[in-house]
């Protein structure tokens, strides 16, 4: 697609894992789609994915984005870069997507946003990201079975991935960072059962070596020996432009989305992290499929109901056209 309308029948927002599958399903659909991408994926952490079918040696993160931009261009999907800061319905329907460098207009938008793991606010942490320091158990617990882990928390979370990694390690710990557990008597009971042991000093520093953990060092002096980190303070979840519009949330800030992936403003979609999607690429990715489906059906029978069905047209010197 060599010119851009100046109206989009969809624009995706976010070119991580879930935007890429979105965009590639919605240019085999033929539809005027946009790829906004701000280079904000989290998949970029990720130095060695093992869990993406159809890669058996694994694969990193960015090799996975790469690959995933290029077979959107092959189907046609329009892609930018650029950071949007505002979405507002448009009086003549539709939406207009106000970004840091144009604004753009479309029938129908999916966010595909995202979340931010919240890194701990410790020395050494970020030098360990994504080599020893890790916050998704299904996607790395395999990748360290056998080593000494620590889980870094102090909620019900905390609890459950602590007795979950005994299943890969005999050697596993939490770590509480100064604060009181609040995690519930049955978890502490669990915890007592399977002799999992919890430290509660302030941690003043991540002791490592080229990213590869050795040690937590606390403020008393003490060290905790470690071969990996697996932390838990948090997520940010990057809804903030659907909830300009109203759009529900549950109550741990993901976007609500029905089997269609349809929030509840009519016309916007969300897929992937931004939604109860257990963040994870295969999930996300999945999504970002399911949502491009249910848009260009959406779509369709708008299109019906509107007498605007597009048609194929063959040009002089072009292999593919749509006249509406």
């Amino acid at each position: 697609m060599s010119e851009r309308p100046s109206e989009w029948e969809v624009v995706v927002i976010g070119g991580g894992i879930a935007g890429l599958a979105a965009a590639v399903y919605l240019g085999r659909s033929r539809r005027r789609t946009l790829l906004v991408d701000a280079g904000q994926s989290m998949a970029v952490w990720e130095p060695q994915i093992e869990n993406y079918l159809g890669f058996p040696e694994g694969l990193s993160g960015q090799s996975l984005l790469e690959l995933g931009r290029e077979q959107v261009r092959r189907f046609g999907t329009v892609s930018i870069k650029d950071e949007i800061r505002e979405l507002r319905k448009r009086e003549a329907g539709g939406f207009a997507v106000g970004g840091q460098q144009d604004t753009y207009h479309a029938q129908r938008v999916l966010l595909a946003t995202g979340l931010t793991h919240l890194l701990p606010a410790i020395p050494g942490a970020q030098a360990c990201l994504g080599m020893s320091l890790f916050f998704c158990k299904d996607c790395d617990a395999l990748r360290v079975q056998g080593r000494t882990i620590v889980v870094m928390g102090r909620h019900n979370d905390a609890a459950r991935y602590a007795l979950a990694m005994l299943t890969f390690s005999p050697s596993v710990s939490i770590a509480t960072n100064g604060e009181a557990p609040m995690w519930d008597a049955s978890w502490q009971q669990w915890l007592e059962e399977y002799g999992v042991r919890v430290r509660r000093e302030p941690i003043l520093a991540i002791e490592e070596a080229h990213g590869q953990v050795q040690a937590l060092r606390f403020a008393s002096g003490g060290l905790l020996a470690a071969d990996a980190l697996f932390a838990l303070r948090g997520d940010v979840f990057h809804t903030g432009l659907a909830e300009g519009l109203g759009a529900a949330e549950d109550e741990e800030g993901q976007l609500i989305v029905d089997a269609d992936m349809r929030t509840t403003v009519p016309g916007l979609y969300a897929a992937g992290c931004v939604t109860p999607a257990n963040c994870q690429m295969m999930i996300a990715a999945g999504q970002g499929a399911t949502a491009a489906q249910a848009i260009n059906r959406d779509l369709f029978e708008d299109n019906l109901r509107r007498h605007t069905l597009p048609m194929f047209v063959r040009r002089v010197g072009e292999r593919m056209s749509v006249s509406v």
